[in-house]
C-alpha cells in the first residue's frame, strides 16, 4: 500500500490484486503495465512475475492497520473484477472494505458487467456501504459508454466515472444516478491527444447535472507542463464523504482478530 499516492484524486493505493490484460482501447497504453514490466524477472520484487495476475492475500487486511481516515484507490495496478480473479477472492476484499469503515473505497473497473452482475447478487452486502464508491472507465463511445448503463444497473449508493484516457467527443452522457465524474487526458511516451472541446462538454454537463467535477491533468508526454488547468481554472470537486472518526483501539484489536492479524 502506498500512502503518499501521485494520483491526483485519491490520498493512497492498495493491490491485493497485481497484473491484469488488455480489454480495451483504454488500455494500449497502460502505465500500471509500463511499470510492473520493468521489473519482470527480478527476484524477490513484488512484479517478479511483470504484469501477470498475482492475487496478494497478504495484502487483504492492510487498510485495517491504517488508522487514519484516507481515501484509497483499490488496485490502482490492476482490475478487481477481470475474469480470472476468483469470485470468493473478490468478495474477501470487498469484506476488508466493509469493515475499515473510517476509510473511503474508490474502485474502478473496466469490467462492468461483472461488477454490475456480483453487486446484485455475492456483493449485494457491501453496495449500499456510503463509504464505498463503485467506478467504471470511460474511454470512448463504443467500449466506455455501455459501461455507465451497467453500472447504473448496480444498486451501489456511490457510482463514479473516470473519462481517462479521454480518446474522443463522447457527445452527450446519460448521468442519471452519477454521483462523481473525473477526466483526464492520457500521459507518457505514446500518449493520445485530448481536445478541450472534449472536456468543456463533460464540465458543462456535469454542471447542468450538478455532478462534482475533477479535471485531473491535459497529460502528454510531459503532463506536468501541460497541467490540470481547464479554462482557467483548476477543478478538484469531490463527492460528499461520509464523516468518520478513527476507529478506537479496541475496535481495531476486534477487526484485527477477526482477519487473524496480530
Amino acid at each position: 500500500m502506498s500512502d503518499n499516492s501521485k494520483i491526483e484524486w485519491t490520498d493512497a493505493t492498495w493491490n491485493p490484486v497485481r497484473g491484469c490484460s488488455k480489454v480495451s482501447p483504454g488500455c494500449a497504453n497502460c502505465y500500471a503495465e509500463t511499470f510492473a514490466e520493468r521489473f519482470r524477472g527480478v527476484p524477490g520484487h513484488p512484479y517478479e512475475f511483470g504484469f501477470d495476475l498475482q492475487l496478494v492475500p497478504t495484502k487483504l487486511a492492510e487498510p485495517l492497520r491504517w488508522r487514519t481516515p484516507k481515501m484509497i484507490f483499490v488496485n490502482s495496478m490492476s482490475d478487481l473484477f477481470q475474469e480470472d480473479v476468483p469470485d470468493a477472492y473478490i468478495q474477501e476484499v470487498v469484506e476488508v472494505m466493509v469493515k475499515a469503515n473510517w476509510h473511503t473505497f474508490q474502485v474502478l473497473t473496466k469490467r462492468s458487467e461483472r461488477m454490475s452482475a456480483l453487486l446484485n447478487s455475492h456483493l449485494k452486502f457491501a453496495s449500499k456501504q456510503p463509504h464505498i464508491w463503485w467506478g467504471v472507465s470511460v474511454e470512448n463511445k463504443k467500449y466506455g459508454l455501455p459501461r455507465i448503463d451497467h453500472l447504473r444497473n448496480a444498486p451501489a449508493k456511490m457510482r463514479f466515472l473516470s473519462i481517462e484516457p479521454l480518446l474522443e467527443e463522447l457527445g452527450m452522457i446519460n448521468l442519471k444516478g452519477i454521483g462523481w465524474v473525473i477526466v483526464g487526458g492520457e500521459s507518457g511516451p505514446g500518449a493520445r491527444p485530448i481536445q478541450k472541446d472534449w472536456v468543456l462538454s463533460i464540465r458543462d454537463q456535469c454542471r447542468n447535472s450538478k455532478v462534482p467535477f475533477f479535471f485531473k491533468q491535459w497529460g502528454g508526454v510531459r503532463k506536468k507542463e501541460t497541467g490540470r488547468k481547464l479554462a482557467g481554472k483548476t477543478y478538484s470537486e469531490y463527492p460528499k464523504r461520509v464523516s468518520a472518526s478513527s476507529p478506537s483501539e479496541a475496535k481495531l484489536v476486534t477487526i484485527r482478530k477477526q482477519f487473524q492479524l496480530a
